[in-house]
C-alpha cells in the first residue's frame, strides 16, 4: 500500500467515529450542565468528574488495545464467547480495575479537598457513587469496546483505529450518566 492509500483508508475508519465522538461529548456536556443540584448537594463532586471519565478512558482503553493486540495476532476469534479465557481474563481485570480505580479516585479527592481545606462530602458517600458509577459504567463499557473490536473487525476495519474514539466517547457519554444516577441514589439513600 503507498502512502496515500494508508492514509485513505485511516480517514475512512476513523472520521466517521470521530465525528460520533464529538456529538456524545457534547452529549455528556448537556448532561454534566444538568446536574447543578447533584453537584450543590454533594461538595467535591465535580472533582471527581474528570477523574472518573479520565480512568474510563485508560481502563477500557486498554481492554480494547489488548483485545485488538490478541485479535491481530491470532490469540483470540472476533467472537462472542463466554468460554475464551484470554477474553474473560481480560473484560475480569477492567472491570476490576475500574471499580477499584474509580473508589481511589474518591478517596483522593476527600483527602485533597482536606488538604486545600475545601467543602467535602463524606468519604462514605463520595466512595459509594464512584463505586456505583465505576461498575455500571464498567459493565456497559466492557460490552461497547467488546462489540465493537469484534463487529470492527469481522467487517475489516482495524480495531485500534476504532477502540480509542469509540471508548472515550462512550466512556463520557456513559460515565457522566452512571454517575447522575449514582449521585441520585446515594443521595436518595440518605448520603450526602
Amino acid at each position: 500500500m503507498t502512502v496515500r492509500e494508508v492514509a485513505t483508508e485511516a480517514y475512512r475508519e476513523a472520521l466517521p467515529v470521530l465525528g460520533l465522538s464529538a456529538v456524545g461529548g457534547l452529549f455528556a456536556g448537556v448532561v454534566l450542565g444538568g446536574m447543578d443540584a447533584e453537584l450543590e448537594q454533594v461538595a467535591g463532586l465535580l472533582v471527581l468528574v474528570p477523574a472518573l471519565l479520565a480512568t474510563r478512558g485508560n481502563v477500557y482503553g486498554s481492554l480494547g488495545a489488548r483485545l485488538g493486540s490478541a485479535l491481530h495476532q491470532g490469540l483470540i476469534d472476533p467472537q462472542f464467547s463466554t468460554g475464551d479465557r484470554r477474553v474473560n481474563a481480560a473484560v475480569s481485570a477492567a472491570l476490576a480495575n475500574g471499580v477499584l480505580v474509580s473508589g481511589l479516585a474518591a478517596v483522593m479527592t476527600v483527602a485533597l479537598l482536606a488538604v486545600l481545606g475545601r467543602p467535602s462530602a463524606s468519604l462514605g458517600t463520595l466512595v459509594g457513587i464512584a463505586l456505583i458509577a465505576g461498575l455500571v459504567s464498567g459493565l456497559v463499557l466492557t460490552v461497547a469496546v467488546v462489540s465493537v473490536v469484534f463487529v470492527g473487525y469481522r467487517r475489516g476495519l482495524n480495531p485500534d483505529t476504532l477502540a480509542g474514539p469509540v471508548v472515550t466517547t462512550t466512556g463520557d457519554v456513559v460515565g457522566i450518566a452512571t454517575l447522575l444516577l449514582a449521585t441520585r441514589l446515594v443521595l436518595a439513600l440518605g448520603g450526602g
